[in-house]
Formats: C-alpha cells, structure tokens, sequence
C-alpha cells in the first residue's frame, strides 16, 4: 500500500470528519421518548448479534419519508424496531407501516419500541415470514417507499418486488450496500457481494428508475420509480 502525501492524507482525513459529523447530525432531533426507545433498541439488537441502521442512516429514511408524504411504507427485515422509529416519525400521521422479518421475536421487540415511542398500535402491521412469501401478497402499487435490509442474497428480487408494489413516484431503499467496503474492494468476494455489485449496476442503469447511492452509515442505495 503505497504511503500518502501530506495533501492526500488531509483530504482523507477530511472526508472522514465530514462522513463522522453527518451521521452525528441527526442524532437527539427526535422527541425525548424516541431517543430513548432507540437506544434500547440498539442494545436489544447488540445483544441478540444483529446490526440496526446509524443515525445517519435513519434520518435520511426519516426525510425521505416525509419527502414522498407517505402514507404506506414496506420494510423488509424488522429488526428490534429502529429503522421503523425512523420511518414512522417521517411518514404521515395517519400513514401505516408494513413490516416483515423471519424472527417473530424480533418484532415483538419492535412492537413494544413502537409503542413505547408514543406511536398507536394501528400505525404498524408486522407479518412474520420470509420476505419473498410475504411480498408477493401485499397491493401492487400500494407502496409510496419500500425499505430493503433483508438477506443480501435476496436483494435482486426485493428489487422486482418493490417495482410492482411502488407507486409512480414512489421510492425504494436498500441498506448496508457498501457491505463494509467490501463492494468496491478488488479482492475476491463472496456471493452476497457479488449480488450487490448486480443490484447497483441494475438500479443505475434501468430506464424507470431515478438512483442516488448516499454514503450514510454502511451505505443507502435509494431511486424513485418514474411515473
């Protein structure tokens, strides 16, 4: 690995600040019992070994939410509840979240977040099962955004799914796309990498789709369907 500059390594280091301080910039601007229930869920997720989104991560859902004004979100991969917290304070008052994961337990983490940030019990529908039995029940064109952070493997066919499901105009997210650097490095990668690399070159090409790849938390990878 070849050493850096003076000039290269301040810009390195600069790069690595400004990433640092946008994910800092969302943090404590939700309301006191939305922090709070975060960070129990963060922690119900560190002890079962799974990751949640950043700060930065949830707060570009949060905006893009309120930027669609939606009404009817999908998110594939519950988790302990952060991500929804996140797409719930965006989305409209009286919009409903869809969310799906294999693990029920899981979700009931996410329900007694959801409940304990202020949100009614009727502001979120939770179906447990895998993702691509599930999806293909839910109203085609029902959808103003879908939420991908689900198995990597998957991630084409989140893809198809959320076309049909996506109104025009309606937007579709995928987490953890950089895969830890993984997806620009090189070296020989496994196959989830691989998929990745396919779904970034499929998104940035296709004609009904409007892309931008945000480089919050482990990377968003996010387009609008075209109307």
């Amino acid at each position: 690995m070849r050493q850096l500059r003076g000039q290269e390594r301040a810009i390195t280091g600069n790069r690595q600040t400004n990433l640092a301080f946008a994910e800092a910039y969302g943090a404590g601007t939700l309301d006191e019992a939305a922090e709070a229930t975060l960070g129990w869920c963060r922690e119900r997720a560190r002890e079962a070994g799974i990751r949640t989104v950043t700060t930065g991560t949830g707060a570009a859902l949060r905006m893009l939410a309120a930027t669609a004004d939606a009404k009817a979100v999908a998110e594939i991969g519950t988790g302990t509840g952060v991500s929804g917290i996140y797409l719930l304070h965006g989305m409209r008052p009286d919009g409903v979240l869809t969310t799906v994961d294999l693990e029920p337990e899981r979700q009931t983490f996410a329900k007694q977040a959801f409940r304990e940030a202020g949100f009614a019990g009727n502001r979120a529908r939770f179906i447990p099962g895998r993702a691509l039995d599930v999806l293909p029940r839910l109203a085609d064109g029902g959808y103003d955004l879908v939420f991908c952070d689900g198995d990597l493997m998957e991630c084409l066919e989140y893809l198809a799914e959320s076309l049909r499901l996506l109104r025009p105009g309606g937007l579709v997210c995928f987490a953890g796309v950089f895969a830890d650097g993984r997806t620009v490095d090189s070296g020989v990668q496994p196959a989830e990498v691989l998929r990745l690399r396919e779904l970034l070159r499929t998104i940035r090409d296709s004609t009904t789709l409007v892309p931008a790849l945000l480089p919050v938390g482990d990377g968003l990878l996010c387009a609008v369907k075209r109307g």
